[in-house]
């Protein structure tokens, strides 16, 4: 019994031995990949705060911004980790490191489908820079001022002050209208006289008006159409420029040119007719004999 104690702790001495040879061995090796690590992470917290400064040109919402710096510090930091593993030698540790990585990711990305979708999404729409904040946009069937732009969804705020929250894999892969996107629209509007009416001097005193109410600039210019013979009035169409990066602005042009287009005809008296029904009675007379 005496003997067989000896010899274990003979044999535990022999191990503590070795285990300090090894460590003596790797200790510059050890100091090295903790240097590395180190360094990679304050190499990625540093990247993290200076990347943002570009990314404000291109990017921006905030939360995509806070998305793509975190995603450059963990690929910093990965990179780092997987160094000093190789510094220390443990490539089996490193490939059970990636084999696990991908088998995860590969768990993790099927989970949460929809939500990277989402994702993506939105920072596409952000690199993109077609939806920025502030933008008056169509789509899904809804039409609003985006307000917000996150990683999951896009808010908008609508005329009648609802709030519509719409994911932004739904707005990147349906057609919507961006009225931010251009500064200057054409707007319709039409209208009827009478058939007495001298239509040249309509056209004339209708585009007149318009034009001076609204100028139109550089290779801009006001159409107008007489469209059809209605039932009590000869029809038609105008077409015009403004500037409007919204609903709103647009229809209050559009309000405006009705009313200068109804006091200009007043004014020279154009008839504006509307729809009349004459009824025809017919009276019969009995004959008593």
């Amino acid at each position: 019994m005496e003997e067989q104690m000896k010899t274990s702790w003979q044999n535990m001495i022999d191990r503590l031995q070795s285990w300090l040879d090894i460590a003596i061995t790797n200790l510059p090796n050890v100091i090295l990949s903790i240097l590395v690590f180190s360094l990679s992470y304050w190499l990625s917290q540093k990247l993290q705060h200076w990347i943002n400064h570009p990314l404000k040109k291109i990017i921006k919402q905030s939360s995509v911004r806070s998305l793509v710096s975190n995603l450059v510090a963990i690929v910093i930091i990965a990179f780092g980790l997987f160094l000093s593993l190789g510094i220390l030698n443990l490539d089996t540790v490193l490939k059970s490191l990636l084999a696990g990585a991908g088998v995860a990711g590969l768990a993790v990305g099927l989970a949460l489908q929809g939500t990277l979708s989402n994702t993506f999404s939105g920072v596409a729409l952000a690199i993109n820079d077609v939806v920025n904040i502030g933008d008056f946009i169509q789509t899904n069937g809804y039409a609003g001022t985006v307000e917000e732009i996150t990683l999951r969804h896009t808010r908008l705020k609508e005329s009648d002050n609802n709030i519509v929250i719409i994911p932004n894999k739904t707005v990147l892969e349906n057609p919507f209208k961006n009225y931010g996107l251009t500064r200057r629209v054409r707007t319709t509007i039409t209208c009827g006289v009478g058939y007495d009416e001298d239509l040249q001097k309509v056209q004339q005193l209708a585009i007149h008006t318009i034009r001076k109410a609204f100028p139109q600039k550089h290779k801009e210019r006001i159409e107008f159409y007489f469209t059809d013979f209605g039932d009590s009035s000869i029809n038609f169409m105008m077409r015009f420029w403004v500037s409007a990066q919204s609903n709103a602005p647009l229809l209050e042009a559009k309000s405006d040119a009705i009313m200068l287009i109804k006091v200009a005809f007043e004014k020279q008296d154009i008839n504006i007719p509307y729809p009349t029904r004459t009824l025809y009675t017919i009276v019969q007379e009995n004959v008593l004999n």
